[in-house]
């Protein structure tokens, strides 16, 4: 089946508020049609972003969220708070998170799970450590995270995004090539296949992420299984971004 390419941009703790809201409007005068394209900027920026791209076609999103709905828990961020400010993906197990903050994955689990029986966009980050590929553990480590979905919950493929996003290439400039890309999202639909189904695995959108840029987003994205981008550094500027997002619009 034909699935719309998602173009994701992560501005991760980067931006002032005047940046964040600049940055945004650009994307939203420039985004084309055919494509969906959607930006995370920092929580204290979410309400600005999000009136700086109202009205247009760009999603706002989040780069992470708490799994309860309200209490005691300190400089956490609710799913119902972020539906307020008009979010409509939240992002789970993002490799910083996984290995920099160290959340386990139990703890990614749960988030995701909360993402999706709220009604939003679950983008669900898997991806192996350069360790970890060397040792030929790249199934290995996807499949595992991709077990932290539960076949019984997530039913709808269209509120399902994996971003699969190779470690070892985030922010590094090494970039997998078409073929390392599609080798593995094409391992992930397989999988996705047969722990739900295959009309269900060929429905779910499957991003890259990891230094995709202008100049190499079009042949990774030609692959038959790449169904988009989640973007790091070169999300931060507009037009890096949107030469991105077009190289997803179809022909």
């Amino acid at each position: 089946m034909a699935r719309r390419k998602f173009v994701a941009g992560n501005w991760k703790m980067n931006t002032t508020k005047a940046q964040a809201v600049d940055l945004a409007k650009a994307v939203a005068a420039g985004a084309p049609a055919g494509v969906e394209a959607g930006i995370a900027p920092p929580f204290v920026y979410l309400d600005a972003v999000g009136q700086a791209v109202a009205g247009s076609s760009v999603l706002l999103g989040a780069q992470d969220v708490y799994f309860e709905n309200d209490g005691a828990f300190t400089g956490e961020i609710s799913i119902g708070m972020l539906k307020d400010l008009g979010v409509r993906f939240i992002l789970t197990g993002h490799s910083e998170r996984r290995h920099v903050i160290k959340e386990p994955a139990e703890l990614v689990a749960k988030k995701a799970s909360a993402v999706y029986s709220k009604g939003l966009i679950l983008v669900h980050c898997i991806g192996e450590k350069l360790e970890e590929r060397d040792a030929n553990k790249t199934f290995e480590v996807c499949q595992k995270q991709i077990d932290e979905l539960d076949p019984a919950l997530f039913t709808d493929p269209a509120r399902l995004v994996i971003a699969y996003e190779p470690v070892w290439a985030i922010g590094t400039g090494r970039t997998a090539s078409d073929a390392q890309a599609q080798e593995a999202h094409a391992f992930i639909r397989q999988y996705i296949a047969k722990r739900w189904n295959a009309s269900f695995a060929d429905a779910v959108r499957i991003q890259y992420g990891g230094s995709m840029k202008p100049d190499n987003a079009a042949g990774l994205m030609a692959q038959p299984d790449v169904d988009g981008g989640l973007i790091g550094g070169a999300a931060l500027k507009a037009d890096s971004f949107l030469g991105i997002v077009r190289a997803g619009a179809p022909s």
